[in-house]
């Protein structure tokens, strides 16, 4: 095919263990280049709307990102996607690590999986070669001993491997994927997916350089070479290096909106316990990386002792952090640090568990559920021991956490009472740990992306605010204005809906958030370069933000066919509520305020104002008017 590409899909019925490759056409690709684009394009054509998410006819795509593999920084991203078990909606998630490009190297840009195998099996693809194989001794085994036995059964100690967990087996309805052990699908239930249709994992070894396929590798690699020399120069960049993310907390708990005790509060009085001070000093060990990424922002960590952590399974990051610190009333790190190892060894998502888990702490200091109800577990904020249990049984699907393991939303159903008021979720999702009464465009994202709740659907709008900062002066070139955090209306609305377009090319590229402007270091101009160096297209910028553009509006579309409309696109109500205290205290988000901006974002969208459905007019500017066809059946 050339570009970049070879264009080859993989089509897996696991129902008849059938396996065989297709040429993917060219008009389609130039449409859809991968990641979220393509595996969009799969799931609206070949999901039957109203299958059930963990059917055998349910569909589970692996995509490529358009330049995942290159020797670029942060270029290593692939998508999963199918319908979501936890919400029903679009489900996607992307990861980094070494599979994506490994896969590429295989000679694959993406992977159809349909049907369920009578027993577990795992798929191998080697170059050319690819089986369905006997997993029956794996299931029930983690990750760290499924990944060295695939190793070994094939004789390669190089094979990438993307699995699910026991969390995954045991249909969790937020469990994730996970390939090298640290790397994860974390969102929308990935695992639960791949699980109910046997497949433990798949494993792919690929040897053919990425840069073969590559239209002008000379400018890619000058790219690459550059960007490894620019980390320590770009503040951004560097901060990543140094702290991961862990800096956030301090960060955010600075400006009051560090999620504590289940969104009630924006400042949490054990921060300094758990932030990247403590964490260097107490339980630090190293940094990992993604495949050619020169930022390192993946933190391993030590401990010993009462909660000793298995120090293959990585460290927390700022989600994990607040999740079962703030968020759950929890100062202990090294307790923190045991909830993401058990998180990552049953490889169930550390958002939706962190957060489900603090919902139930609620619950249960209102009196909404007891002891009765958790198997004697007292529930309470701050209470370390109880919250590990509880992930423990939640992986395990076994008690009380057989209930939390269908989410936060489907609990409180199960609770009732006031119990729905305090489950903080978007469309099933539970919200990350950004409080977007200090960042409301961090709140039009939970409530207006496909997936629910997610914290990377476009930039957060505290990069934009000074106007002489390098965030903003780096976007410029995507034409948005600097504006206050907090302000919402038709500019915000203009801003958010250029930098979810830039976002979503992102996914659709196979780069990191952490990696193109403002975010990061790699200039807007030299993404442009890189995807044409890379491809050969003739392409601007505007093109690359259609590319986004569109791919939002497949998914978009998805979720009208399954019927999700616009009373779907909202917030929890406790986010229309003002703060109680800290530097936020008395904030809230103006609910008509943000109604009115939605409507103005739904206008620019050419969405209509009910359905939610992308018109017929712009889905035909987006050059795929036959998605209209099928919101008109």
């Amino acid at each position: 095919m050339g570009y970049g590409a070879t264009g080859r899909i993989l089509r897996v019925d696991l129902t008849r263990r059938h396996c065989r490759t297709e040429q993917l056409d060219e008009d389609v690709y130039r449409l859809h280049p991968g990641g979220k684009a393509l595996a969009g394009y799969f799931m609206l054509r070949e999901f039957v709307p109203g299958t059930d998410a963990l059917s055998p006819e349910s569909v589970l795509v692996v995509a490529n990102g358009l330049l995942t593999g290159a020797p670029v920084s942060t270029a290593s991203r692939f998508t999963v996607a199918a319908r979501s078990p936890l919400t029903g909606a679009y489900g996607e998630s992307e990861a980094g690590g070494y599979f994506g490009p490994e896969l590429k190297m295989a000679g694959i840009e993406a992977i159809v999986v349909t049907g369920r195998a009578d027993a577990p099996v795992y798929l191998s693809i080697r170059d050319g070669h690819v089986e369905l194989r006997d997993a029956r001794s794996l299931w029930g085994r983690e990750p760290e001993d499924v990944q060295s036995a695939i190793r070994a059964e094939l004789g390669d100690s190089y094979v990438r491997v993307l699995q699910i967990g026991p969390g995954g087996e045991n249909l969790v309805r937020y469990a994730a994927l996970t390939n090298e052990l640290t790397h994860f699908n974390g969102r929308t239930g990935m695992g639960a997916v791949m699980g109910s249709k046997n497949l433990k994992a798949i494993a792919v070894r690929g040897k053919s350089p990425y840069i073969r396929g590559v239209c002008d590798p000379a400018p890619v690699a000058e790219l690459g070479k550059s960007l490894a020399r620019r980390v320590k120069d770009h503040p951004l960049a560097w901060d990543l290096q140094s702290k991961g993310t862990t800096g956030l907390v301090d960060v955010l708990n600075a400006a009051g909106m560090l999620p504590t005790r289940n969104f009630r509060e924006g400042v949490f009085e054990g921060a300094g316990s758990i932030n990247w001070p403590t964490y260097e000093k107490e339980i630090f060990s190293g940094r990992r990386t993604c495949y050619s990424c020169s930022i390192r922002c993946k933190r391993e960590v030590r401990v010993a002792g009462r909660h000793a952590v298995n120090s293959a399974y990585g460290g927390p990051e700022y989600e994990t952090l607040d999740g079962f610190g703030g968020n759950c009333g929890i100062d202990d790190l090294r307790a923190i640090a045991k909830a993401n190892e058990l998180c990552n060894r049953f490889v169930i998502d550390t958002i939706s568990t962190s957060a489900t888990i603090a919902f139930a702490m609620e619950c249960f200091e209102r009196g909404l559920i007891g002891p009765a109800d958790t198997g004697g577990i007292e529930l309470r904020f701050g209470n370390a021991d109880a919250m590990l249990r509880t992930v423990e049984l939640i992986g395990r699907r076994e008690g009380f956490g057989a209930l939390l393991a269908e989410g936060s939303r489907r609990a409180a159903e199960v609770i009732g009472g006031e119990a729905p008021n305090f489950a903080m979720h978007v469309k099933g999702e539970e919200l990350p740990m950004h409080d977007p009464r200090g960042k409301v465009s961090v709140g039009l994202g939970y409530a207006i992306g496909e997936t629910g709740a997610d914290h990377l659907y476009a930039t957060h709008d505290t990069m934009l605010v000074n106007p002489e900062s390098v965030g903003f002066k780096a976007a410029l070139p995507l034409g948005v204005e600097s504006l206050p955090a907090r302000e919402l209306g038709d500019r915000k609305a203009r801003n958010y809906a250029i930098l979810e377009n830039w976002t979503s090319f992102g996914k659709v590229a196979g780069m990191c958030f952490f990696g193109p402007a403002p975010r990061s270091f790699i200039e807007v101009d030299e993404i442009v370069q890189l995807v044409r160096a890379v491809t050969g297209w003739d392409v601007g910028l505007d093109d690359l933000l259609r590319i986004g553009e569109r791919a939002t509006n497949l998914a978009r579309a998805f979720n009208v066919v399954h019927g999700f409309s616009r009373k779907d696109d909202t917030l929890p109500p406790r986010l229309f509520e003002p703060l109680p205290c800290g530097p936020l205290e008395g904030v809230a988000i103006s609910k008509p305020e943000f109604e009115r901006t939605m409507d103005a974002l739904y206008g620019l969208k050419g969405w209509n104002p009910v359905t939610a459905a992308p018109t017929r007019g712009r889905l035909r500017d987006l050059q795929v008017e036959w998605v209209a066809d099928l919101l008109e059946a």
